[in-house]
């Protein structure tokens, strides 16, 4: 049995409950030189991890190493492009993390919006990002749906990078109609993963072999990045229980788009990324 097929069979006895097995299949893997089975099992061991974004640490690591260099390098470039074509009055980033895409973005872009709105769930990210920023902003300690339930602003462009997957489909169906009459133009950063039956062997392998080569790129966090904030993620989506993200191939993202009632909707190429090819979606809301 090869690596994959041991880390394939663990996370089916996980889905399973069978913590037992899982953690047999786990020690097979690691004991033949594989990282993320040697993660696993101290997560399965329960002497590290918890819940994602628990630790901001983590997700700040994360997403300041590996191939997320180079990818929101790209991201924060792009976006400063539209800035300075669409030229908005008013930009709002909904999920803007610690602001590693929009801070580089206002900084690059040579049109600055009048008006800045942050949304972001997590008070440590968003205390970052206001501390990173060197110019006014409004911010909202939020979710989408709470933001947009009980604020009514306009907003010439908004963007989301990465976030929009952590909304459950069901509930993102309605931000995105609720959105669409408040916004002139949307762009939405997500990766246009696979397709798989979810739990079935496919699945899982692909998960497996993905998810060794991020843990990869880390090297001496890789720990805490796994810990913190990869493994949460993976074993949520493996459990169907405690999950954080929903993510689709591009093609269905512009199928809930345009079933959300936005039009112009255009997939471009941002990065090649160890998880998935990462892309740009565009959108026309308001006329």
């Amino acid at each position: 049995m090869t690596i994959t097929d041991s880390l394939a069979a663990a996370l089916a006895a996980y889905r399973a409950a069978d913590l037992t097995a899982a953690s047999t299949h786990v020690e097979v893997a690691a004991e033949a030189g594989s990282l993320l089975a040697a993660e696993l099992r101290t997560y399965l061991a329960g002497e590290a991890g918890g819940p994602v974004y628990e630790q901001p640490r983590a997700f700040t690591t994360f997403i300041r190493g590996g191939g997320n260099v180079e990818l929101y390098r790209r991201l924060s470039a792009e976006l400063a492009a539209r800035y300075e074509a669409l030229r908005p009055k008013a930009l709002l980033d909904l999920g803007c993390g610690d602001g590693l895409a929009v801070v580089p973005a206002l900084a690059q872009a040579r049109h600055s919006p009048m008006r800045v709105d942050l949304v972001e769930p997590s008070g440590a990210l968003l205390d970052a990002a206001r501390r990173r920023l060197v110019r006014e902003v409004h911010t909202w300690e939020a979710t989408a749906q709470s933001f947009l339930e009980h604020e009514n602003p306009r907003w010439d462009l908004t963007q989301s990078t990465f976030a929009l997957q952590s909304i459950p489909p069901a509930e993102r169906a309605g931000v995105l109609r609720v959105l669409r009459p408040r916004t002139t133009k949307l762009v939405i950063a997500e990766f246009d993963v696979p397709e798989y039956v979810e739990g079935s062997p496919e699945h899982l392998r692909s998960l497996v072999t993905r998810y060794e080569r991020g843990v990869a790129e880390y090297g001496t966090d890789a720990s805490l990045v796994a810990q913190g904030f990869m493994l949460p993620i993976l074993l949520g989506v493996v459990a169907a229980k405690e999950r954080t993200n929903w993510e689709h191939p591009a093609a269905t993202w512009v199928g809930h788009l345009t079933e959300a009632g936005y039009t112009d909707v255009e997939v471009e190429p941002l990065a090649d990324y160890w998880w998935a090819p990462a892309v740009l979606i565009t959108a026309t809301g308001r006329g």
